[in-house]
């Protein structure tokens, strides 16, 4: 067979494309690639057997169909590289006079963010499932003989009361990290004072850490800079930070609260504000840092759950600092040390 003559204006057509495209004849070598394919796979693509770079047994085989006279085909390609894995999607179109014309899309993100749904879905499935049984279990026995005993009757109702409380804070968290990814792409522009910020959050904590005997010292500087922000959401963040102090470093009898400007950090183009909740508790093993921001993931599964948490605390906490174009840093000398989180803000 001769080979195929590529048309100009089939050329200027897909070096146009912003997705990799290539031009494949019947013999299954590539005549043509526009720019992308070129930076995908080299300038040895050209003349360059395709199927000896699309070599996975899914794309091998939809392509051999297309090449042996089959008008499309489409298939799924892995690709491992230096900084992450990606999965295009290769769709290959017989082209009259032309031979095959083989598109590539990156579907990494799409497929990633299905993959996350699922997880969420079956995250929230199994949280939910286990105060139902136990709600399930005890209705099932009040409604026989123990609802005669009146100590039985009052120890059940109190664990069903539990149970519920810990299914209403799961909804609630949901709820709120649904508003949080809602308007995370809006940077919020009202300027906000971490004073005040800080205050209304410790006054609120105050009861549970009069009650948990921990002692919360705020040692804020004057004039601290404002920065823009949203107070209700950045309440909710120093809440969710310092309720886990006091939820799981309470064995050290205090929580520091501090904040001070940094006129240089690592990711940020100018000074930032640097807020500290530090306690002196139990602490974390490093290696669990990396995870602890990840929806439903907790280091000590049955203690958070006696605690009430519901794993999306810190996830919540992200998402904000996110709008907020900030991070949160996580620093545990290891377990006995204390956990100290910091939170930053441009401003």
């Amino acid at each position: 067979m001769p080979p195929i003559q590529t048309d100009d204006a089939v050329l200027a057509l897909i070096s146009a494309l912003p997705q990799p495209v290539l031009l494949v004849g019947d013999d299954g070598f590539v005549t043509a690639a526009n720019p992308p394919a070129l930076d995908l796979f080299g300038a040895h693509i050209r003349g360059a057997n395709i199927r000896a770079h699309l070599r996975q047994p899914d794309v091998t085989a939809m392509l051999g169909r297309v090449l042996d006279g089959a008008v499309s085909g489409q298939a799924s390609f892995t690709a491992t590289g230096v900084a992450r894995e990606a999965i295009w999607q290769v769709t290959a179109q017989r082209m009259a006079a032309q031979g095959v014309v083989i598109s590539l899309r990156d579907v990494s993100d799409i497929e990633a963010a299905s993959a996350q749904r699922r997880d969420f879905v079956a995250n929230v499935s199994h949280e939910l499932r286990s105060p139902l049984t136990v709600l399930a279990g005890f209705i099932e026995t009040l409604q026989g003989p123990a609802g005669e005993d009146p100590a039985a009757r009052a120890e059940f109702l109190g664990i069903m009361a539990e149970q519920a409380a810990r299914m209403t804070g799961l909804v609630a968290d949901l709820l709120s990290l649904s508003r949080v990814e809602a308007v995370e792409k809006i940077r919020p522009r009202t300027l906000v004072s971490i004073d005040d910020v800080l205050r209304a959050t410790l006054a609120a904590l105050r009861p549970r850490s009069d009650a948990a005997g921990v002692a919360l010292v705020c040692d804020l500087p004057p004039d601290l800079p404002q920065v823009p922000g949203d107070h209700d959401q950045l309440v909710q963040v120093f809440h969710n930070l310092i309720e886990n102090a006091l939820k799981y470093g309470a064995s050290g009898g205090r929580v520091d609260i501090g904040a001070g400007v940094r006129p240089v950090m690592p990711g940020f183009d100018g000074p930032v504000l640097h807020v500290t909740v530090r306690d002196y508790g139990e602490g974390i093993d490093p290696i669990f840092i990396p995870r602890l921001t990840e929806r439903f993931y907790r280091v000590d599964k049955g203690r958070a759950r006696d605690s009430g948490g519901t794993g999306l605390g810190l996830a919540i906490v992200k998402h904000i600092l996110s709008r907020h174009r900030g991070r949160l840093a996580i620093e545990s000398g290891g377990a006995g040390r204390g956990v100290c989180f910091g939170v930053v803000l441009p401003f």
